[in-house]
Order: structure tokens, then sequence, then C-alpha cells
């Protein structure tokens, strides 16, 4: 998105342009627009693009109350709420569906508690009682949809210094309800950890999710070694906000970027094809 100049000690600098623009990025992505449709587009050109979508913007009335699921259980959240908490997501299965759950209230939900937590609204306790129920909650949904042990197998963590394990926890269920035998790792595991998982569980592809911070100088190193460790044949998978932060290494090592919970399905659905199948 922007190319920062690098001083001795290889920390990045930015420009003051370059902060604007990573901004007004920033405002896209909270409309709604993919990063890796905005981010090809000249600043003027986005600005177009949040101009139009300000204007198109519906007024609300009275007569048209929003059923806004990511605040509700935002707010569920800030109180530490468990049993309204527990409420919130129960209700947006029933009205969603766990599709619709997925993709309208857990996936803005996650990233809306990284970006509250990186701003400071939010405590490492926010995120752990978060994390908690989300667990429990999609643990308990998705198990009516484990297929039978001849499923393709997928192995999902965070690697070794991505903490935020929200993420993972959303692919693990989005996978098992597409179809996969998904066996779900936790956070923070070096490369060495999750191959020899991969390995010994026989996986047809390893994903990761990548949340938070975008520069680690450890993660491509530990994203090679996980790709010389597992074998040729294992797919390898990455998604989350922070994941195009290493787009230049993901590249180079052959990994599937998952932008969304619909295009993990989509490759999900290529995992359940015979081995060999293109």
């Amino acid at each position: 998105m922007v190319e920062p100049r690098r001083t001795d000690t290889n920390r990045r600098r930015y420009t003051e342009a370059e902060i604007e623009r990573l901004a007004l990025l920033r405002q896209a992505t909270e409309a709604g627009h993919s990063i890796f449709t905005v981010a090809s587009l000249p600043s003027e050109r986005v600005r177009e693009v949040l101009a139009a979508d300000r204007l198109a913007q519906p007024t609300r009335t009275a007569e048209q109350p929003a059923t806004d699921w990511v605040t509700r259980a935002l707010d569920t959240v800030r109180r530490l709420d468990g049993a309204s908490c527990e409420s919130v997501l129960q209700a947006g299965a029933v009205e969603l569906g766990h599709q619709g759950l997925l993709c309208q209230l857990i996936g803005p939900l996650v990233i809306a508690l990284g970006e509250h937590w990186q701003r400071g609204d939010l405590t490492a306790a926010h995120e752990h009682f978060a994390s908690a129920h989300l667990k429990r909650f999609l643990n308990h949904v998705t198990r009516p949809f484990a297929w039978r042990e001849d499923a393709p197998r997928l192995v999902v963590a965070t690697p070794a210094g991505q903490l935020h394990e929200l993420g993972a926890v959303m692919v693990a269920s989005a996978a098992t309800n597409a179809g996969c035998n998904v066996t779900y790792l936790g956070p923070n595991l070096p490369a060495a950890e999750i191959a020899g998982e991969a390995r010994q569980r026989q996986a047809r592809a390893a994903a990761l999710s990548v949340v938070y911070p975008a520069d680690c100088d450890r993660l491509p190193e530990e994203l090679r070694q996980l790709r010389r460790t597992l074998p040729p044949d294992v797919a390898m998978l990455v998604g989350g906000r922070a994941a195009g932060g290493y787009s230049f290494c993901l590249r180079e090592l052959g990994f599937v970027l998952i932008h969304d919970v619909p295009s993990l399905c989509a490759e999900s659905d290529r995992l359940r094809q015979p081995a060999g199948t293109p």
C-alpha cells in the first residue's frame, strides 16, 4: 500500500502523506471495501468512493429499527456480561443461520475487537472474555456440522508471535461447517509444532490466522520453516487482518491468501476433491 523508508536499524519511517493514505484506506475498509481492491486506487479515487458511499447511505428513521449485531455484541463485551453475550450470539445464529452468523456477526466482531484493542478502547481482559465466549459458542453450534472421519483434515493455529486467536477460532468453525475435519491447535505455536501436528493428522492443509502485528520480523522465517517442514502436497492457507503485510513472503512460499469466509469455503471445497484434482 505504501513503501516506507527504513532506518539503519530496519525500522519503518512513514511520511505524512503515507500516514494520510493509510488512514484513508482504513476508512475504506471500515466502510466495507476490500483492502485488495482499494489499495490499488490512487488516494483521490478512494476519497471519491468514500464520498459516494456517504451519499448512498439510507436515512434511518424510527420506523426502520436497525438490528446491529456487532454493536450489540460489543456492548456485552464492554460490560463483561457473559449471559447477554451468549444471548446475542444465540439470537444471531437463529436469525442469520450459521454462515450468516460468521459473515455478518462474528467476522466483523473479531475485526472490531482487534481495532478497539489497538486503540486502547478495550483491554486484554475484554479480549480474553470475548475469546472464551466465542470459542465455547462456536464449538457448540459447529458440532452438528462435524463430518465423517475421512473428510479432508485441516489444522488451524496462529504462528509464533501471534497471540490473538479469535480469527483462528472463526476459521476452525467455518472450515468445519464447510466439510473439513478440523484440528484446532490454538495460538502462538512454533512452525515445528504446527508441522508436526499436520503430519500426525495427515492433514491436507494448514490454516494460519495473522491478526497483529503486520510487521513482525520473526514471522516470515516461521512461515518459511513451516513450508520446509510440511510435505509439499500440504496446502498452506493464511488469513487475518494483518496477512497483507506479509504478502511478499506468502507469494514466495505459495500460501493461499484467504480474504473472508466465502473464500475459505471455496478453498474447503477444493480440499474435498481427491488429491491431485486440479
